[in-house]
């Protein structure tokens, strides 16, 4: 039997939830859930209910684990709680300073409910967070690095189009090519933030809009530009939608590590991802955690866990067996 997967949001995640759903034999999409009008969305998956939340409560036993895919700002400190005590919950909260905050929340209602619940899952938090923890256990005399990019952010995106005067934009991260080298030589170096990465914004105009004040708001713009080197174009909607619609991500964590009686041998960890589309990857990571969510409330192991507490069979749709056989 099918693990039944519910929907919670239609942006950008949840419709790559439903793709990567697609690619899951052993999982189907039981229902999409929306605080909008149910009949101004239409699924990609034929049949497929749409239910106003509202009506969330009617389907609490016809959804095996239901996937959150709204905002990190306002939806899931709210929603992740909420709905962690009726279902069991898969989401992709991603504001590193409240995940303690957050864990805590949600462990109090799945714990009351006997569910399971997966928190900050996706590739940063989430698969970058497995590798840090990771390289540490294995090289615990080291320095952690982590870069983003070359890839669109969504939230200094919708900074830039919160400036008065501007039409639309995007905004690309970039890992500075020289303290990455650095790194990989094994030079261990003190990082500064701008020295880290640069930040790169497109931005169409409105008319009569001011070039030279929107570009210096821009880069004064505390917590999103001030602390980095940063260049911004003035291009036509045109060239936006032809050159700019795709959201791209990635980058690269290293731990640069040293062993031996006298620290003599140095080593370099370091993983990377280059991602075509930033959410339809991240959706992929929430699906074969749903799986896991599923396994481990089935085994009577309940409340708030995140990526640290699950074990990698857990995600694969492999038996041990296939794993053992063929991936080990």
């Amino acid at each position: 039997m099918a693990i039944r997967i519910g929907i919670l949001g239609y942006g950008n995640l949840g419709k790559g939830v439903e793709c990567a759903i697609k690619q899951n034999q052993d999982i189907e999409l039981a229902a999409i859930f929306t605080r909008r009008n149910p009949e101004s969305i239409t699924p990609k998956t034929t049949g497929t209910p749409v239910i106003n939340t509202a009506d969330i409560n009617n389907w609490v036993n016809k959804i095996d684990v239901m996937i959150l895919c709204g905002g990190s700002a306002t939806d899931l400190p709210e929603q992740t709680p909420k709905y962690a005590e009726l279902f069991n919950v898969i989401d992709s909260f991603d504001t590193h300073a409240k995940i303690p905050e957050h864990f805590n929340n949600v462990d109090k209602s799945a714990q009351a409910g006997k569910k399971t619940a997966i928190i900050s899952v996706g590739w940063d938090p989430g698969l970058f967070s497995l590798n840090r923890m990771y390289a540490n256990a294995i090289l615990p005399n080291g320095n952690d690095y982590t870069f983003w990019g070359k890839g669109v952010s969504q939230g200094h995106s919708d900074a830039i189009r919160r400036v008065k005067g501007v039409k639309d934009a995007k905004q690309y991260t970039i890992p500075v090519d020289n303290a990455l080298k650095s790194v990989r030589n094994g030079e261990n170096p003190d990082l500064t933030t701008r020295q880290k990465h640069t930040r790169e914004c497109f931005v169409v105009l409105e008319q009569g809009a001011d070039p030279e004040k929107v570009e210096q708001e821009i880069k004064t713009m505390p917590n999103y530009f001030a602390d980095y080197d940063t260049t911004v174009h003035f291009i036509s909607e045109e060239e936006l939608i032809k050159n700019h619609s795709k959201i791209p991500h990635g980058g690269f964590v290293l731990r640069s590590g040293k062993t031996g009686w006298n620290n003599e041998n140095s080593h370099i960890i370091e993983y990377s991802l280059k991602l075509d589309s930033n959410p339809e990857f991240t959706s992929s990571v929430l699906v074969a955690y749903a799986r896991a969510a599923y396994r481990l409330n089935k085994e009577g192991s309940y409340g708030c866990k995140t990526v640290f507490d699950i074990a990698p069979a857990y995600l694969s749709s492999k038996s041990g067996a296939e794993l053992r056989a063929h991936m080990l």
